[in-house]
């Protein structure tokens, strides 16, 4: 996920003093060319929560729900924190602090173990689930995002998204057990329990990788036509199906995972970030930088768009409960003005 307020990193570019005119033109021009949005659909979702968060009003990552437990830990990256909340009972049950730079957070229930990735001092962090504090911490490499879960190996497998890697971590021990190189910018990273394999966006090269994840070896990879920039990832593994956020061009490629066809592409919000899959509903959430959420329901292998519109500002983030089916989205500014963790459940 980007730092905040930052460009695609393909187009990295820093006007000089002299420069500010070009820099005006170049940024109407990028407005100009910009897709529009997607067609406003009203969203399928009503609003059956607000939880008040600490800290400031700055940028909020990732977020992950422990639905047995009803316990959400969302990283507060402007804050240095991760926030933990009972979505039950609506109220913080801890905040776990000097989590430099947190962006990517995955709760693993079957280990009451909590990861984090600390882009600030690239490593990945180890939190007790039940105690909120920290076990261990494991160097990455450069700027350390999202993660996934290897429940056969027992691995968490870290995106190092500038270092161009994966540094895969003993879920245990906390132990690296090492480091595949992938020629490029990485986005996600996602588990395919079905076919036993990891799948990585090379967001650098608009493909997806497909690795071993005994071997740590890339065994093909998927060219993602239509796509610019690939970076957020979700799947329906029964279905065979991975869904591909493209964040250059607004666009989402259905992809067969076993053929590597692009099945589909759908346009999303401006800079689609995070998506979420509730498998049981097979409805997938994409919420994007511009605070627009577009949900989607997966049904013969195609998505259909349910609703498409505009959640919250900075509204980039969501996690899904797949018992109650029920939506959540952390952002800086709730009704209140403070930092809040927005609650949805689907209606119709």
């Amino acid at each position: 996920m980007r730092a905040v307020g930052a460009p695609r990193r393909r187009a990295r570019w820093t006007p000089s003093s002299t420069g500010v005119f070009v820099a005006a033109l170049v940024v109407a021009l990028a407005a100009a060319c910009s897709p529009p949005p997607p067609t406003a659909v009203a969203l399928p979702l009503r609003a059956v929560g607000e939880v008040e968060l600490p800290g400031s009003s700055s940028r909020f990552d990732y977020a992950s729900l422990d639905s047995e437990r009803g316990l959400l830990f969302a990283a507060h990256l402007g804050a240095s924190e991760v926030v933990e909340v009972d979505v039950r009972a609506h109220r913080v049950v801890r905040v776990i602090p000097n989590v430099p730079q947190v962006h990517g957070v995955l709760v693993v229930p079957a280990l009451h173990r909590v990861y984090a990735t600390a882009t600030g001092s690239d490593a990945m962090v180890t939190i007790d689930e039940e105690t909120g504090q920290v076990i261990n911490q494991t160097p990455t490499g450069a700027y350390p995002d999202g993660l996934a879960f290897d429940p056969r190996r027992n691995a968490v497998w870290t995106t190092d998204e500038r270092g161009g890697s994966e540094t895969v971590i003993d879920a245990s021990s906390g132990t690296a057990r090492g480091t595949l190189a992938l020629g490029g910018e990485v986005g996600n990273v996602a588990y395919d329990p079905v076919a036993d394999q990891m799948l990585v966006d090379v967001q650098a090269h608009d493909e997806l990788a497909i690795i071993d994840p005994t071997k740590l070896t890339v065994t093909r990879t998927i060219p993602l036509h239509g796509c610019d920039h690939d970076h957020g990832l979700a799947l329906a593994p029964p279905q065979r199906l991975a869904f591909a956020a493209c964040d250059g061009n607004d666009e989402l490629l259905t992809v067969d995972i076993d053929t590597g066809a692009v099945a589909a592409t759908t346009p999303v919000g401006h800079q689609p970030d995070v998506l979420a899959y509730d498998p049981i509903a097979q409805r997938l959430y994409v919420a994007a930088e511009s605070g627009w959420l577009t949900v989607l329901d997966q049904h013969d292998h195609e998505l259909a768009v349910r609703g498409s519109g505009h959640l919250a500002d900075n509204a980039h983030v969501v996690t899904v409960d797949p018992t109650t089916h029920r939506s959540y989205y952390p952002v800086p500014s709730g009704t209140s003005g403070h930092p809040a963790l927005l609650e949805r459940e689907p209606v119709g």
